[in-house]
This record gives C-alpha cells, sequence and structure tokens, in this order.
C-alpha cells in the first residue's frame, strides 16, 4: 500500500513546475522601449507640427527643430512616459532618440530662394540626411523613421474599398430612383469643386491684376500633404513674395480680354447647343433606362426562329430554292424591263417616220 501523503506531494511539486514554467516566459519579455512609446505619442500628437516631404524617394513625415522643442516645453506630461529619465531636457531626448534611430536630421535640398521669393519655404518638399546627426533647432528638420502605427478606422476603411468598387460596377442594375440620385449627387459634387476653382482664379487674377497682390481663397485646396483643416482653410497667409511689376500686369488683362473676345465669337449658337443638350440627355436617358430585363429581351428579339421538327435536308433545300427564285426575279427586273425599252423606243421611231411620210 503506497502512502496517500507521497501522491499529494508529487501533485505539489507538478503544480509548482507549472507555474514556473508560465512565469519564465514573463520574465524573459523584455520591456517596451520607454523613448519607442515617447516618439508614438509624440508623433500621434496633434500640437506638434509635422509635413510630408521625399526624402531619397521615400516619403517621410517630418517636423523641425525648434517646433520640438516648444512642442516638448508645453506637454510636460510626455516626459513622465520616460520614468527615470523624465528630467531631460528636450535636446537631450532628441540626442536619445537620434542615437535609438527613431529620428533621422535632414536638411533641405534645395537651398538658395526662388525668384520672386525672398526667403526659403517653411517647409521643403523635399529633404536629404544630413551628415552630422545632431539635434540642433536653427533650420533643422528631423524626420520620423519608424513605421506610424495604422489607427482603427483606417483599417476598416480599407475593407470598403472592395466593396465600394463593386457598388460602383453594378450601378446598371440599380433601381431608377436610385440612380437618379447617384447622378444627381455626382454632378452637384462636381459642379461645385469647378464653382470653387472658378471662383478661386476669378478672385486671384482680378486681385492680382488690379492690386498687384497674390489672394488664393482656399489655398490648401490642391495640396497633396494638407491635412484635413488645412484643406479647408478658407483665409489664405501673409503674400511674402514680391509685389509684381505693372507691364506683366497689363500684358496679362490684355491677354485675358482677347481670350474672352475669342472665346464669345467662337461659342456655339443656341441650336447647336440645344443639338448637343440633346445628345447628351439621350445618352443620359440610355444609361438610367437600362435593366436587365430589356437587355435580355432585345438579346431573344435578335435571335433567328428555326422550326425544329423540319429536317435539315429540307431547310437547306428551301434556302437554294429561295435563292434561285431570288436570283431569277432579280434577272428579270434588272435585265428584261432594259430591254423591253429599248424595243418600244425603236417601234415609236419608225412609226413616226412611216407617218411622215
Amino acid at each position: 500500500m503506497k502512502k496517500p501523503g507521497g501522491a499529494e506531494k508529487k501533485k505539489v511539486r507538478r503544480s509548482q513546475s507549472l507555474q514556473s514554467n508560465t512565469d519564465t516566459p514573463r520574465k524573459q519579455a523584455a520591456p517596451k522601449d520607454v523613448f519607442q512609446v515617447f516618439a508614438e505619442k509624440a508623433r500621434d500628437h496633434k500640437d506638434l507640427v509635422s509635413r510630408w516631404a521625399v526624402l531619397q524617394e521615400t516619403r517621410v513625415e517630418y517636423f523641425k527643430g525648434k517646433d520640438f522643442v516648444s512642442f516638448v516645453r508645453n506637454h510636460l506630461e510626455l516626459k513622465d512616459i520616460l520614468e527615470s529619465d523624465r528630467s531631460l531636457e528636450a535636446e537631450d531626448i532628441a540626442n536619445i532618440l537620434l542615437k535609438k534611430n527613431l529620428l533621422v536630421r535632414c536638411d533641405r535640398v534645395v537651398k538658395t530662394v526662388r525668384p520672386g521669393k525672398k526667403k526659403l519655404s517653411t517647409f521643403p518638399a523635399h529633404l536629404e540626411i544630413y551628415h552630422d546627426q545632431v539635434f540642433s533647432e536653427n533650420d533643422a528638420f528631423f524626420a520620423w523613421t519608424f513605421v506610424k502605427r495604422r489607427p482603427l478606422w483606417q483599417t476598416l476603411l480599407s475593407f470598403c474599398w472592395p466593396v465600394l468598387t463593386l457598388a460602383i460596377c453594378l450601378f446598371p442594375v440599380y433601381p431608377h430612383q436610385v440612380k437618379l440620385l447617384i447622378l444627381y449627387s455626382c454632378a452637384g459634387l462636381l459642379l461645385l469643386i469647378l464653382c470653387v476653382l472658378l471662383l478661386r482664379g476669378l478672385v486671384f487674377g482680378a486681385l492680382w491684376i488690379l492690386l498687384g497682390k497674390r489672394f488664393w481663397l482656399f489655398p490648401n485646396i490642391l495640396a497633396e500633404e494638407a491635412t484635413l483643416k488645412e484643406l479647408f482653410q478658407f483665409w489664405p497667409q501673409k503674400d511674402e513674395g514680391e509685389r509684381p511689376k505693372w507691364t506683366a500686369r497689363l500684358f496679362y488683362a490684355i491677354a485675358g480680354v482677347v481670350l474672352i473676345s475669342l472665346l464669345r465669337h467662337h461659342a456655339p449658337d443656341e441650336a447647336a447647343r440645344a443639338r448637343y443638350q440633346k445628345r447628351v440627355s439621350n445618352i443620359i436617358d440610355d444609361v438610367l433606362e437600362w435593366s436587365p430585363s430589356l437587355a435580355l429581351s432585345g438579346m431573344i428579339e435578335k435571335q433567328p426562329v428555326v422550326n425544329i421538327t423540319e429536317p435539315n435536308d429540307n431547310v437547306t433545300d428551301n434556302k437554294s430554292s429561295d435563292e434561285k427564285l431570288f436570283s431569277s426575279g432579280d434577272l428579270d427586273d434588272e435585265t428584261i424591263p432594259n430591254e423591253e425599252v429599248d424595243e418600244v423606243t425603236e417601234n415609236t421611231e419608225d412609226s413616226d417616220h412611216h407617218q411622215n411620210i
């Protein structure tokens, strides 16, 4: 007889060994770098002004050195992420990020002022790696090197693109009311965009010719790297360029008047506009009124009707006899009437000649 105490001791030892095995992975898992967490928080923060540029054929997100210093000073709560290194200054934090390859110092590619400008652009569109990887506030740019985590809404949106593509392809089979709703919505949106662009051009041209000032409404509406807030910015920033010469303004004013007069002279008349409008309306009606049932009924009507009960020989015989009849009929219609007409004319001429004699 085995003692029950020995079995209980074996169970306790096995449970202890299982607990030790489960604890070892936790001890082996290295804690996440606090500077990595700080860099992710700083990059996602909206108060750190950043832009997108091209660095060695790669689009990167970058910021200016002085903006990073002011950002860290205004948000001291982010330094608590660094735990024991929370007392470091902004310059020291940036140097550590550079050493850990979380940042890379860059410099502008174009270092000369463009014609018509007084100073270099605040955020250049093209960058290159700077030779000295040390933090600086004076006209220094720093780009993030790690991949930004994609938010949840972007992941969900990526799954919606195939559904949207399928919905566009199935537009012909939609009900008529849905087609009208989509058509008028897209046409209204397109008309709004064209009106905004035309208004921007007219305001810019009038103020540039009359006052010599560059004034763009919605200045960032055509920008590629603008955020959603900057995209719908209505009032433009202060014009930093030189005032254009009066000769250039006069030249473009004359060119504009000539262009408008030519367009008015060669504009289509009312009848041509009516024909074009009718043609476009017919195309739109064909698209809106198309349905699978009409398409199938048209395909069925175009198919030839063949009597299946008759043998193939009879069908071929009928076809050959019909061809013979048509060919003989054609010959009679084409050749005989012409010969008869000639004979009739000759007979009439002979009879007239005898009467005269």
